[in-house]
């Protein structure tokens, strides 16, 4: 089974079967990711793998997360090593953009190691996450699919409106999850059981069937659905 892997959203287009239907497919490239870290249930709790994807330039990168990766000289890394204190492995690459963890079973995964899109080659269906487009403060026709006022018999300049919310002396408030204007979009959203068409292992490229979410370039995490 896959761990899975982080990509960037290249855009959709339409190939075609075997049998001359058109599908349409969303196309992301995929890895390949570097496994930074490795959570284990006696240190963390659980189990885990950290991938990175995407080198992030060493004058760009805190020291923070250069030292993540590599080791870096230091007074305190030299008294831990006097003390006899287990350096913990570092994966030996470049900074990394994006890094994701995913929760799972760590059998022959090392730090280090690089995860290609060829181990999706057998995946049938996988689960997408990404952050959805913003749309920053949108009204109750646009974010909650309101059918707005009439637009005849006395209805003037409030079509869009989203009319009353109820409430009068008694209790004289609002109550919580009241559906109204405000932000729309830049949240984490993920599409289930999405049909894997096609693995190009030679250009990192995967075609899923349908639409995910977020714009063109946004980053993606793909992994093996658990849907039956």
């Amino acid at each position: 089974m896959p761990i899975g892997l982080l990509g960037r959203k290249v855009g959709m287009t339409q190939i075609y079967d075997e049998s001359g239907r058109v599908i349409p497919v969303t196309v992301i490239v995929a890895g390949p990711c570097h496994v930074l870290q490795l959570r284990t249930l006696e240190r963390d709790g659980y189990e885990a793998v950290q991938l990175g994807y995407l080198d992030k330039p060493r004058r760009l990168a805190a020291r923070s997360e250069r030292g993540h990766v590599a080791k870096l000289d230091s007074k305190r890394s030299k008294k831990r090593a006097q003390a006899g204190v287990e350096a913990v492995a570092k994966a030996d690459c470049e900074p990394k953009r994006f890094v994701r963890e995913f929760r799972g079973p760590i059998d022959g995964v090392n730090v280090g190691d690089e995860i290609s899109i060829g181990s999706f080659s057998e995946v049938k269906s996988v689960d997408v996450a990404g952050t959805s487009k913003g749309r920053g403060t949108a009204g109750v026709m646009k974010r909650h699919n309101f059918h707005g006022q009439r637009a005849t018999h006395g209805v003037k300049k409030c079509h869009r409106h989203a009319g009353g919310t109820g409430c009068s002396a008694y209790p004289s408030r609002l109550f919580k999850g009241r559906r109204m204007a405000g932000h729309y979009g830049a949240a984490r959203i993920t599409t289930r059981n999405l049909k894997l068409v096609r693995v190009d292992e030679d250009n990192n490229l995967m075609l899923i069937k349908g639409a995910i979410p977020g714009p063109n370039g946004g980053l993606v995490i793909v992994r093996e659905t658990n849907k039956v």
